[in-house]
């Protein structure tokens, strides 16, 4: 199986679900399952349904973007996310203002990743086994990109939240995650970590 370059990696991770969580689970708090796999399954192929519909839409480029933005906000756990990507600052920010700064990074993430739709358009992916891992699910999935190689991509599913959500995509021993918090690292460090700075930033970014 060849390597995808890095830049074609993070636009498709971040387009078919954003960049989500890497987030562990203590042993303490697994919970009797209240999904199985069948649903958590059927959970990755509707929101999968959902993103090639946009794809394949023919929307001009700023529809597509608000509507990879709802999908994000649908079904991932964009609190655990938005607060992962922020780091230990995320400890100190007060309600409103994480409040603000995670519609920011929503709308950053819609932006960012739809802006790269067009190299999508055709591909497809299969969604395959589920099993449980730890106190998730982790579902198996091939992703077949014109001119490449097929490339496992495995889905971290949860309803830890209250709700069905995933908060982990990983492809190559690649997670989103990990990008986005060297990249909102990076632009708290510019904002001399003022939040609220970060926020109008990202209000703009993409």
């Amino acid at each position: 199986m060849t390597h995808m370059p890095n830049d074609t990696r993070r636009g498709f991770l971040g387009l078919i679900g954003a960049a989500v969580a890497c987030t562990a689970i203590p042993a303490f708090a697994i919970p009797a399952f209240a999904l199985d796999t069948d649903q958590a399954r059927a959970f990755i192929s509707e929101s999968l349904d959902q993103v090639y519909a946009v794809i394949n839409s023919g929307k001009p480029p700023a529809e597509m973007y608000r509507d990879f933005e709802a999908i994000f906000a649908r079904y991932a756990d964009v609190d655990t996310i938005a607060r992962s990507a922020l780091g230990p600052a995320a400890r100190s920010v007060g309600a409103q203002e994480f409040a603000a700064y995670r519609q920011a990074f929503q709308g950053y993430i819609g932006r960012k990743y739809g802006k790269r739709f067009r190299e999508f358009i055709g591909s497809r992916i299969e969604v395959q086994e589920a099993r449980p891992l730890k106190s998730f699910f982790a579902v198996n999935s091939v992703a077949y990109l014109n001119g490449r190689s097929p490339m496992l991509v495995e889905w971290h599913v949860s309803d830890k939240s209250g709700q069905l959500r995933y908060f982990n995509i990983i492809i190559e021993g690649i997670n989103m995650l990990s990008t986005e918090r060297t990249e909102i690292t990076a632009r708290l460090r510019a904002a001399r970590g003022d939040i609220a700075a970060l926020t109008a930033d990202l209000s703009q970014a993409g």
